[in-house]
């Protein structure tokens, strides 16, 4: 076998870089440094271990690199995200006597456009396809489709797409994922309907387009009549689901997957974990985070964050910390996710000892971390170091305040009974209160009986959210306290006037040997509802016997 067999060989099975370090060392022992051939395998080698630095040394060492050479640097880039280097070599390679592009050369270079958003570049490279005589290169065509529709500029994409002589199963996918990506989905079930053959990736494509929209019925039919479904099919039928709120059938599509056989990844797992967190479900979570220990999953950031915060959410606070310190590796998410779920427990101490040892590791907080330690800091009645947390978002980290900062403060205040400093805050905001703002500074008010400040809360209220019954009714209440009849009249006249109804009651859940119940007030349609009702009759009877008193008062 030859040295160069012999060292190619090597390289397409490189996979350390002490090893590819060994390989370059040989081909200059052998003199195959400035072989085209060679040192093209040797820089796919590297971009395939991340180590562009390496190809850029050994093809500075080329004296005539030949187009497969200027290609395989211009690829290794792109694959490393070093679009802007693979645009310099492009230059480059034009200024080289007797290299000229392929079409190998135009699909990497206009991905690289594509990925740093280069429209004058990526227009000038187009003008060079048509110069050369690629424009009926399939995958030049495509990638010109994807770096317009990735600009927005949809017209463009679509004349591409239609000046195609032929298309393939990639063309058609890319422009119907151009028309999803615009929220254009009538445009893209056209294409769709129009496919002369459909592959997975095209469902695939269409379903996440509705998914992205929110409209779950249709991502739902075309799921279901999909002939063949693969791991992204799965995963993007439970992010749907998920991110449009309906989580237990979110948990139902994976049960669903694991049945047919398909093996879930990190993205799966994390999605369903996420859905598991928002219903509270212990046990479902228990299991959930059994199957991932048993099946050889990685504990990394993102499995791990939505572990920590799916238990949390659901109670279980010592299992979030058990995942937490079980990791290997922690990025901001898994900090947040902690800090959170220790200041929702009301361990808002632990939280701010958290952010210290996170401090020390070197993570930079971002605007959610304030949120979370705010946060702890109103739960723990902490005014002062939630005073302290807050200054230190723009002071310290260039962090400017946001309406959750500026509510969780106001939150804080409130509930100490500083409400003149509430307000004042609220008065000096650089962005325009809410109704989350002035519903905070309101409920101290109520729990402080400050009818002054309360006034003003709900004259702004009423402005923000004039149907909102619940901050009239809170007010009502107030004014009932003191016996302000007359207030409360002309409250209720108010409410008369303006239409303003009682707002629907809220929807609590709880989880019983696995499977998840939904309440609603004054509802009846649980099958076990005249059995519940029962006992809560029992158990009211038993607390007025043993001396409870009921509150009326209302809280929004």
């Amino acid at each position: 076998m030859s040295p160069i067999t012999t060292l190619i060989s090597r390289l397409r099975k490189c996979s350390t870089v002490r090893e590819l370090e060994s390989i370059y060392a040989s081909m200059i022992k052998n003199k195959v440094h400035q072989d085209c051939f060679s040192i093209n395998q040797f820089v796919s080698a590297c971009s395939n271990l991340d180590r562009m630095d390496y190809a850029l040394l050994a093809f500075s060492h080329v004296e005539t690199p030949n187009v497969f050479v200027y290609n395989a640097v211009i690829r290794g880039s792109v694959q490393c995200s070093s679009s802007f280097q693979a645009l310099q070599f492009y230059l480059e390679m034009l200024k080289d006597d007797g290299v000229f592009p392929t079409s190998f050369t135009f699909s990497s270079i206009v991905k690289a456009c594509t990925q740093v958003s280069e429209v004058g570049f990526g227009e000038i490279v187009h003008g060079q396809i048509w110069k050369n005589g690629f424009e009926s290169h399939l995958f030049v065509q495509t990638a010109l489709i994807d770096f317009y529709s990735n600009l927005g500029r949809i017209l463009e994409a679509r004349r591409v797409f239609e000046d195609m002589p032929e298309r393939d199963i990639f063309s058609w996918t890319t422009m119907i994922s151009a028309h999803t990506r615009m929220g254009d989905l009538n445009s893209a079930q056209r294409l769709f309907e129009e496919m002369p053959e459909r592959k997975t990736a095209s469902w695939n494509t269409m379903i996440a387009g509705y998914a992205r929209i929110g409209n779950v019925k249709s991502a739902t039919e075309l799921f279901n009549q999909m002939p063949k479904r693969d791991l992204i099919t799965w995963t993007t039928m439970i992010s749907c689901y998920s991110q449009n709120k309906q989580y237990g059938e979110a948990v139902g599509v994976f049960q669903e997957m694991k049945t047919a056989g398909v093996r879930p990844d990190e993205v799966t797992m994390s999605a369903v974990i996420s859905a598991c967190a928002h219903l509270g479900a212990l046990e479902l979570g228990k299991e959930i985070y059994l199957y991932v220990m048993q099946n050889g999953f990685d504990l990394d950031v993102y499995i791990g964050s939505s572990l920590i915060d799916m238990f949390a959410k659901s109670g279980s606070l010592d299992r979030s910390l058990v995942v937490f310190f079980k990791m290997q590796e922690k990025n901001l998410f898994c900090w947040n996710s902690v800090i959170e779920g220790l200041a929702v427990h009301g361990y808002a101490e632990e939280a701010l000892l958290m952010f210290d040892r996170m401090e020390r590791e070197k993570i930079m907080p971002n605007r959610v971390t304030f949120i979370s330690l705010l946060s702890a800091c109103t739960h723990g009645g902490l005014v002062d170091e939630g005073r302290r947390k807050f200054l230190s978002m723009s002071q310290n980290y260039s962090i400017c305040p946001e309406i959750e900062h500026y509510g969780c403060m106001v939150d804080l205040l409130g509930r100490a009974g500083l409400l003149e400093e509430a307000l004042e805050l609220i008065q000096g905001m650089s962005v325009e209160p809410n109704s989350v703002i002035w519903g905070a500074i309101l409920s101290g008010c109520k729990l402080h009986r400050n009818l002054e400040i309360a006034r003003v809360a709900v004259n702004r209220l009423m402005v923000l959210e004039p149907e909102n019954s619940g901050y009239y009714l809170l007010l009502i209440n107030m004014y009932a306290e003191t016996n302000q009849w007359s207030e409360v009249a002309k409250i209720r006249t108010i409410m008369n006037e303006r239409r303003v109804q009682k707002k629907s009651p809220g929807s609590s859940w709880i989880e019983i040997e696995g499977k998840v119940h939904e309440f609603v007030a004054s509802d009846s349609s649980h099958p076990a509802s005249s059995d519940i009702y029962r006992l809560l009759i029992e158990l009211y009877g038993q607390l007025r016997l043993a001396g409870y008193v009921p509150e009326f008062g209302f809280t929004p």
